[in-house]
């Protein structure tokens, strides 16, 4: 029991985690309805709509949504709410609906109305005493790690994906950060690391509401991808940091008619360093991970700290006081790939001698919104690669611009998000008029 007392999260975590290091420097400065939008001039129609509980009507946050025989896909925001974009060949295609725990529905895009509110109804089959074929659940983690070249894509893909960054104090967006970008997705057999290239961005930063402190947050879209738990299993459950950890199951659920055990895990008592604890959703047929929700062990700050702050300001004492993750995978044809993931983090800062302190929240989020075979095994140029540590340059190029996106498949901004788009949208104007 001694060998793991003193763990410690291995250096490549530190390293290569970049979602886990933020940078802050010193500087002075009801229901809705869905909306269907038909354009002759362009070559796609998009479909606005919601995503809700049949019973309670609550928004059904993240749902997936994607077209049947395509790998066009899109997800619903925290208020249930999808923008999806279609290329007009495939305006007579079925939508599948798909949330954790709920029965997926079909709909044709040629059903979607100016009235259409999508509702999925809860599974009421009784899951609880399902027989689970692996009784132990550490033993079934470590089954899913050795299924990983049978369950997750082995082929180079080309993905592209939607990223956005925010970053609010207390409850004000002060920044906002948007972006566009192909992934090259390699085989999750190999250990060599996923390229990214940035296609088409904007970001807008308010430093006027900043009071003395810029936050910068490393990464990028590096930070969401990194928690692809099957592609990088060495940052979360490597066979040795599975030691650290007690697993146990819960209430089983399903998922687009399948059967998918949940695992709880925290790290154990006698781990004094912070670790992760939460969910983990996996197939009863396969053994496959589809989803995982998880947090890091906040009850040490001053350790959790150390963490994230890579440099803080002379008489400023900054601790995390939220720190919550998220991935999604997709199926097809019998293979798993990476589909969505979210980032949620939370700083307190406290100044000598001031007597009130202030918090920042940053979320970041990236989803998958179509992807296709490299068969030509076609890299992104070195030149084009974003690298690692990158931190958003500031640009407000394109937010003047409703149709900015054009065809990209982007994630519905939330309302506040949207009221922030609108403002810097009117700082803009203004700035041209004067």
């Amino acid at each position: 029991m001694s060998t793991y007392k003193s763990y410690i999260l291995p250096k490549s975590f530190f390293k290569s985690m970049l979602f886990l290091v933020f940078t802050i420097l010193f500087q002075n400065f009801g229901t809705a309805s869905t909306n269907l939008i038909l354009n002759d001039s362009i070559g796609f129609n998009e479909y606005k709509g919601k995503v809700i509980d049949s019973k309670t009507k609550k928004p059904l946050v993240f749902a997936s949504l994607t077209i049947d025989d395509t790998n066009i896909s899109t997800i619903s925001n925290t208020q249930g709410e999808f923008l999806l974009k279609v290329p007009k060949v495939y305006a007579y295609k079925d939508v599948t609906i798909s949330f954790l725990g709920y029965t997926s529905k079909v709909l044709n895009l040629s059903n979607f109305s100016s009235k259409t509110v999508i509702k999925l109804e809860t599974y009421i089959e009784e899951l609880s005493e399902v027989n689970i074929a692996v009784k132990d659940a550490k033993s079934l983690i470590l089954e899913v790690l050795k299924r990983k070249g049978d369950n997750y894509d082995t082929e180079l893909t080309n993905m592209t994906a939607f990223y956005r960054e925010t970053i609010k104090k207390r409850r004000t967006y002060v920044s906002l950060s948007e972006a566009v970008v192909k992934i090259d997705k390699q085989s999750y057999t190999n250990s060599r690391k996923d390229m990214i290239q940035l296609l088409k961005s904007r970001r807008n930063t308010d430093y006027s509401k900043l009071d003395t402190v810029a936050f910068k947050l490393k990464g990028g879209p590096f930070n969401t991808l990194y928690i692809d738990i099957m592609k990088y299993p060495e940052f979360f459950f490597a066979p040795d940091m599975v030691e650290i950890y007690d697993f146990t199951f819960d209430r089983s659920t399903k998922i687009d008619n399948r059967l998918i055990y949940v695992v709880d895990f925290k790290q154990k008592k006698y781990v004094t360093n912070p670790s992760f604890y939460g969910k983990l959703y996996i197939d009863a047929q396969t053994f496959a991970l589809t989803n995982a929700k998880f947090s890091l062990n906040l009850e040490n700050k001053e350790k959790a700290s150390k963490v994230f702050i890579v440099k803080k300001p002379k008489g400023a004492k900054v601790l995390p006081v939220q720190a919550e993750y998220q991935v999604d995978y997709r199926e097809k044809d019998g293979k798993w790939y990476y589909g969505y993931s979210r980032i949620e983090l939370g700083f307190k800062i406290d100044w000598d001698k001031k007597w009130f302190n202030t918090i920042y929240y940053t979320t970041i989020e990236m989803a998958i919104t179509n992807w296709e075979r490299n068969l030509a095994s076609k890299l992104i140029r070195s030149k084009d690669r974003m690298r690692s540590s990158v931190i958003m340059s500031d640009r407000s190029t394109g937010f003047s611009d409703p149709n900015f996106w054009g065809e990209y498949n982007v994630i519905e901004p939330e309302k506040p998000i949207e009221s922030a788009i609108k403002k810097i949208q009117r700082q803009l104007k203004r700035l041209k008029n004067d």
